[in-house]
Formats: structure tokens, sequence, C-alpha cells
């Protein structure tokens, strides 16, 4: 029995849960009760592919009522397909959820690289989410990684510095981090299967533009296209 309790106790640990951010509102006490205290999460996907943007999401959950989201979120890697997208389309009409994504250009990671592309993404996504928000608002971003993005817009627009913390395997420890997750895979998703539609042949539809085998064929035959990241070097070294 006791046996059963620890593997039942692992299982529930392995999943995302609402402790992080509890942790930040018990460093604010009040975020509870002012609405102008949030705490933030935020994910990227799309570092690593060739071709296609990079995104990234950021969500706020109305803290009293974190049981009440959707059942099943995870870091968006764990989820099968059909699951993504079904908790992406649920977690859209959450009346307790608030969500923003941005993305950055293939232009845009070719000029500064890919890391300051996804934390310009980054910090637009959170700006988006807080355009109807008042400057004076209290924020705590939880960051999937180990490293904290500078936020320079965010921290431009808000009256008190906000407090960014990056969290190692994020995605899979925090409910608001692995919901950034699914929104920016899913709507990254979507952007690929929309270029695959204009530049057909390399399968952006199921490689999302990564360096499969049919993307490499591809690119033998048909070349580099303006949506193919020129600063990544298997792309580099074909031109």
């Amino acid at each position: 029995m006791a046996d059963q309790a620890d593997r039942h106790k692992l299982s529930v640990q392995s999943s995302p849960d609402f402790s992080l951010e509890i942790a930040a509102i018990n460093d604010r006490p009040d975020l509870f009760a002012n609405p102008d205290r949030i705490v933030i999460g935020v994910d990227e996907a799309g570092r690593g592919p060739w071709a296609g943007p990079v995104t990234a999401g950021a969500v706020w959950i109305t803290p009293d009522q974190w049981q009440n989201l959707p059942h099943g979120l995870n870091d968006s890697k764990k989820l099968n397909a059909v699951r993504r997208r079904d908790l992406f389309l649920a977690l859209q009409i959450h009346q307790d959820v608030q969500y923003a994504t941005a993305s950055s250009s293939v232009a845009v990671i070719d000029q500064d690289g890919i890391l300051q592309a996804t934390f310009k993404a980054m910090d637009d996504a959170v700006m988006a989410l807080l355009h109807c928000h008042d400057p004076s608002v209290d924020v705590t971003v939880l960051v999937d990684g180990n490293l904290a993005p500078p936020f320079p817009r965010l921290r431009q627009f808000l009256a008190n510095p906000p407090a960014i913390t990056p969290i190692i395997k994020g995605d899979g420890r925090s409910l608001s981090i692995a919901a950034a997750s699914i929104m920016a895979k899913e709507t990254r998703d979507l952007l690929m299967d929309d270029l695959d539609q204009d530049f057909p042949g390399y399968g952006w539809a199921e490689n999302k533009g990564y360096g499969t085998k049919a993307h490499q064929l591809a690119l033998a035959k048909q070349g580099v296209t303006p949506h193919h990241r020129r600063s990544f070097k298997p792309i580099e070294r074909l031109l």
C-alpha cells in the first residue's frame, strides 16, 4: 500500500501544478486580492527548426480559479497532436485564462541570433497580454529555461520592475508555463501549415521546419526559400 502511495505521489509530482505561482503569490500576498498583481508563465516553440519563425506564448491564470483549468495541461512536447490541439482550443475560450502569442521572423533570427529573437518574442507576447492593463500592474514572469530574458519593452512599460524568474523544465512544473508552451507550439504549427501552402514540397505541415530527411531532400532539389534561417549552418552551407 505504501509503495502504491509513493508511486501515486511521484506521478502527481511529475505533472505541472500551481505551486510556483503560489510561491510567487506568497511572496506578494495581495496577488489574490489585487487584480493589478499578476503572475505570467512564458515559453517558446521553434528554436531548433531550419525554417519559420520562433514563437512565444504568455499565459495568466486567475489565481483562485486554477483548479478549473482544462484537465491534462502539460509540457506541449509530452502531448500528442490531437490532445495538444484540444487543449489549445479550450484555453482560447477559458474564462479564467488570458493569453497572447508573438513571433520573431526569420529576418530577426538571422540578424540577432536565435536566443535574442526568442527573448524578443517573449517580450512581445507579454506586452500583448498586458496591452489593456495599467502600467502600475505588478508583474511576476515565470520563464521556461535557465536564463532570464531582459524584457526591455516590459520594463519600459511598467511603473515597477517586474520579477523575472527562470524555471528549469518549467513547462513540466508550472501550469502557467505549460499552458504557454501549448499556445506557442500550436500557434507556430498553424503558421508553418500556412507556409507549407505557399511553399509546397518541403513538408512543413509535417516537419514544422525541422531538418528532417524529407526537408533535406527538398532543399537539395528546390533550394532555399525566404523562410529558411540563413544564419543556421545547414542552410548557410547550402548557400
